[in-house]
């Protein structure tokens, strides 16, 4: 076989196995932008485009965790103890990392007090605690003060009802956020086609307790935590094609990070929810039960029928 021949034999095993290289390229290219095309975002939004994605903006949404529904779906207290909540805060006082260094902004949450009063109204559709406003105490009294001056000056004989007190105060807060609890992740490259996925694991840990205005003794007291996840997952295709003389290269990427607000919320609601059934068992309270007042019913027609 002359020289010409074997330089012609090469170029076409060349141009054969860059035809082959391609086929698998191509398929995997067109992959990764049909997964583009069908992306879901963190919020569960399709979209046609990755561009649009990051621009797309969606209606506000009302925010129901499991931990909620539970919650909700609370038989109704038999008598709703009066409850005061005057202090629920973050008690970590981490700051957001970025690097190395502290930022000014707090890691999770400030906004625990409103968060717990709004687990306590939601408990048994609403009917299970009376919540009484301390949070805004003074703002509550100055105006019940500019009512009277005002009835005062008209010379109304009516007075203003005295405010509910409570018999039980709600104290507590966030006593831990943790991060990098576990991380780790896994990706596999061949032929200059790879795929990545990395994880990592937070957790925040609430503290709840219940305190008797009458004798200052703690008469419950719960803990709770709630993880929170985040997942970042990557693609990435690296190839020389037409003889390694030209360069593809592409990458295609989301991270979904599970929100701090909503996990220290469902931490607060889980802990409402284990102080009630804690508080029933130990006879602070009682959950109201249908079938002990049917039973009561049937009991009271029986004895009716008797005595007819």
């Amino acid at each position: 076989m002359t020289e010409q021949q074997r330089q012609s034999q090469y170029q076409s095993e060349m141009v054969l196995l860059d035809r082959r290289m391609k086929t698998p390229l191509i398929v995997t290219i067109l992959f990764l932008m049909s997964s583009c095309a069908t992306m879901v975002g963190p919020k569960g939004i399709h979209e046609t485009d990755c561009v649009k994605f990051i621009e797309c903006s969606e209606a506000p949404i009302t925010i129901e965790l499991p931990t909620h529904e539970k919650l909700l779906n609370l038989p109704p207290a038999k008598v709703p103890p009066v409850v005061a909540v005057y202090k629920f805060s973050d008690l970590t006082g981490q700051r957001k990392q970025k690097g190395n260094a502290a930022m000014f902004s707090t890691a999770v949450s400030q906004g625990t007090n409103t968060m717990l009063i709004d687990a306590l109204k939601t408990a048994g559709n609403g009917k299970w605690f009376r919540v009484v406003e301390r949070v805004g105490l003074d703002n509550l009294t100055r105006e019940r003060q500019i009512v009277k001056n005002t009835r005062a000056a008209y010379e109304e004989t009516t007075t203003l009802a005295p405010m509910l007190f409570a018999g039980i105060i709600l104290e507590g807060g966030i006593i831990g956020y943790d991060t990098n609890i576990e991380t780790g992740g896994r990706g596999a490259r061949y032929l200059g086609v790879g795929m990545q996925q990395a994880y990592r694991r937070d957790i925040v840990v609430v503290h709840l307790r219940a305190v008797s205005v009458l004798t200052g003794e703690i008469i419950l007291n719960v803990q709770t935590s709630k993880t929170i996840l985040s997942v970042a997952t990557g693609y990435d295709v690296f190839k020389f094609v037409e003889l390694d003389t030209q360069l593809v290269e592409i990458e295609d990427g989301m991270t979904e990070n599970e929100s701090v607000t909503r996990s220290v919320r469902s931490a607060i609601e889980a802990a409402v929810y284990e102080l009630i059934l804690q508080g029933d068992n130990r006879g602070f309270w009682t959950i109201y039960d249908d079938t002990e007042e049917e039973e009561t019913i049937i009991e009271e027609e029986e004895k009716d029928e008797n005595i007819e």
